[in-house]
């Protein structure tokens, strides 16, 4: 299957083409068919290759598959590669997309435009494998595109709403400022390097030729490195630009879940990590990684706290998991960060799943305020649901816990190598947890606990069918045991995901100046370590069912007293009202009255419509010459033999010699 790689994202290009070409005549059943058959198909395929990349050792797999670009010495190709990078990507994208679509066909079962959702699904996916499979910057930008525009595609899928065609805009206009300065680091690297390929950008020989530019050195890697991440704000949805993600909920849930876990939003934290030479090279962009990552993270959760759409706590809390990853990455901790990815990949898209599960069953109702009582209900959902929570809270033994736990150590040790920042990146880190376990357990609390805040009689609560529910019992089951692999070293033991991927992110660390980083530290104080996290989660989790599920009339009580901060935070601290005043008002403004009234209409238009106007004026004048009376003829003849014989014999410089009139 390696020899054969182009497969894997072919097959849901082809389901998303029959389905564009032909579902619109079809019933849903063979929509459906093409749609999970192509990209279960796909996920075989990556299970073949993954198992063809282990017999053949784990080495590096490169084909050139053929050209695309050239230009001179430049070569740009149809070039896929498979690396222990790759695999993990791979199995993310493929094996909880698969799920995904599986429960699409019982969420959207009754929607319309049935066809074109799973044409635009399919389409997706095409574009994540692209980008996760190529083996060099211009085709992963291809998929880095392809994505942008799909997520533009489904979260506007409800297109006579106005609300979910102005988020699609707004996701593809926020991600178009990120992908500028993707592009400009692109072409930053190829003037430096003369290639974009990866194989020979990363060489360990090449690289490790490269000067490290130090703290507040702004050289050529490090501005090709912000740039990369300015891109990576973008996809992933990072401070400033993370306005996007949370209206991506006015899409259908399965889009949610699909964007939030297993494609775009990890396309930045992914490209961070397949460029993590570059970043070891230039530390003050990693040092700028790691403050936005860790901003981002307590910025987002601050504002879940007090969100009442569940969709919306579960984008915001996306948003701050992913500053976690950066975090990862910013300190160093490339492995933590993709370790992250992958154990987020099955909580989030449990989460979204199980949220999606909750509103199907209360007919579309998405205010955590209007539901309550639901555990007993719709208990395959709750169980799930729950599961999920604890792993992204970081409860032993939920994967969530072995995956935050190894970002945060990281965070601590940092110190060595960054002053006393790695001790802020820590607490703020730890802070976010703590605010994580709250918000989570607040939304378990007030949607599946107390009593029931809806009428009974109108809403007929149901439990979702097993198309549903089997992928939230198999992302369950990833949830809890998808961290194990990490266990061991609280034992003594090797961390066999931090050994699988060393091969790509083992590159050396670099001494900063302050020394390296430290080595690894001993199973009792990973222990130590471990509790304080649990401690933290545990204390969220009190506070939470203290106000909301022992004592409610608490948290109203508490709201009023701390008015202009829960105002503030339910407001989402007025960003959006923010970039409206100072941003996309002015561009409006300057777009209507410059650009278009005063250059457009008239400059432009009133060049082209004033020399029309003064044509059809002389033209109109001219034509009422043309009397057809000789007599009128006859005047204007002897007129104009006047006018000649004056200006011949009377115009300075006309010369008469040369007329022929005189020798």
């Amino acid at each position: 299957m390696l020899e054969y790689l182009w497969n894997i994202p072919l097959l849901p290009l082809l389901g998303s083409a029959i389905n564009g070409l032909f579902g619109a005549k079809w019933p849903n059943k063979f929509v459906s068919i093409a749609a999970i058959g192509s990209t279960g198909l796909s996920f075989l395929c990556a299970l073949e290759a993954v198992r063809e990349f282990f017999a053949s050792g784990q080495v590096l797999f490169r084909k050139e598959f053929f050209t695309w670009i050239t230009a001179g010495n430049f070569r740009a190709g149809f070039d896929l590669q498979v690396d222990q990078l790759t695999v993990v990507m791979l199995l993310v994208v493929t094996g909880v997309g698969w799920l995904i679509h599986i429960y699409a066909t019982g969420y959207m079962a009754h929607e319309g435009g049935y066809y074109r959702f799973f044409s635009y699904f399919n389409l997706f996916m095409f574009f994540m494998l692209i980008l996760v499979l190529a083996a060099n910057y211009v085709l992963l930008f291809v998929g880095w595109e392809g994505v942008g525009l799909s997520s533009y595609l489904l979260i506007g899928f409800y297109f006579l709403r106005k609300s979910a065609s102005d988020a699609g805009k707004k996701a593809f206009i926020v991600n178009r400022i990120g992908d500028f300065g993707f592009m400009l680091g692109m072409f930053l690297l190829f003037r430096a390097f003369h290639t974009l390929d990866f194989q020979t950008l990363f060489d360990a020989q090449h690289a490790a030729g490269w000067p490290v530019e130090a703290y507040g050195q702004f050289g050529t890697i490090t501005i090709a490195c912000l740039l990369l991440f300015m891109g990576a704000t973008g996809k992933s949805a990072q401070l400033p630009l993370y306005v996007w993600l949370p209206d991506a909920m006015e899409g259908p849930t399965p889009v949610s879940a699909l964007i939030h876990a297993a494609t775009m939003v990890t396309a930045g934290v992914y490209v961070v990590a397949r460029s993590h030479i570059l970043f070891t090279h230039a530390p003050t962009a990693m040092l700028v990684v790691a403050i936005v990552g860790c901003a981002t993270a307590f910025f987002a959760a601050t504002i879940g706290l007090v969100q009442t759409d569940i969709k919306k706590v579960l984008a915001y809390s996306t948003v701050s998991q992913l500053g976690y990853m950066f975090l990862a990455c910013g300190v160093g901790a490339f492995t933590a960060g993709i370790f992250h990815l992958m154990t987020h990949a099955f909580f989030k898209a449990l989460l979204f799943l199980a949220a999606g599960s909750e509103i199907h069953a209360t007919c579309g109702e998405q205010d955590m305020n209007k539901t309550g009582g639901l555990s007993k209900k719709i208990r395959w959902t709750y169980v799930t649901m729950l599961t999920a929570t604890l792993a992204i809270t970081g409860f032993p033994p939920f994967a969530g816990f072995f995956s935050k736990d190894s970002i945060l150590l990281s965070a601590l040790l940092s110190e060595r190598a960054q002053g006393r920042v790695g001790f802020a990146l820590y607490g703020f880190g730890l802070a976010t947890a703590l605010l994580t376990s709250f918000y989570m357990f607040r939304l378990i609390f007030l949607t599946f606990h107390g009593k029931s805040r809806f009428d009974e009689h109108k809403v007929h609560v149901h439990e979702s069918p097993w198309s549903m529910l089997g992928p939230l019992v198999v992302l369950a089951l990833l949830s809890l045991a998808g961290g194990w692999i990490a266990a061991p070293e609280f034992w003594g033991g090797p961390d066999r995901f931090e050994e699988f991927l060393s091969p790509v992110l083992g590159y050396p660390p670099i001494d900063f100046g302050s020394g390296a980083f430290p080595i690894g530290p001993t199973p009792l104080f990973l222990l130590e370590f471990a509790s304080i996290a649990i401690g933290v989660a545990l204390v969220g989790f009190f506070v939470s069912w203290w106000l909301y599920s022992k004592k409610l009339s608490k948290a109203d009580d508490l709201a009023k007293s701390m008015k202009p901060a829960y105002t503030t935070l339910l407001n989402k601290y007025y960003v959006d009202e923010l970039y409206a005043t100072v941003v996309v008002r002015p561009l409006l403004w300057l777009s209507t009255n410059v650009f278009w009234k005063a250059t457009d209409v008239a400059g432009i238009d009133g060049t082209v419509n004033g020399i029309a106007h003064g044509a059809r004026t002389i033209g109109d004048g001219l034509r009422h010459s043309q009397s057809g009376n000789t007599r009128s003829y006859a005047v204007w003849v002897v007129v104009g033999a006047i006018v000649v014989i004056a200006i011949i014999f009377f115009w300075p410089g006309v010369s008469k010699t040369a007329l022929g009139l005189v020798h």
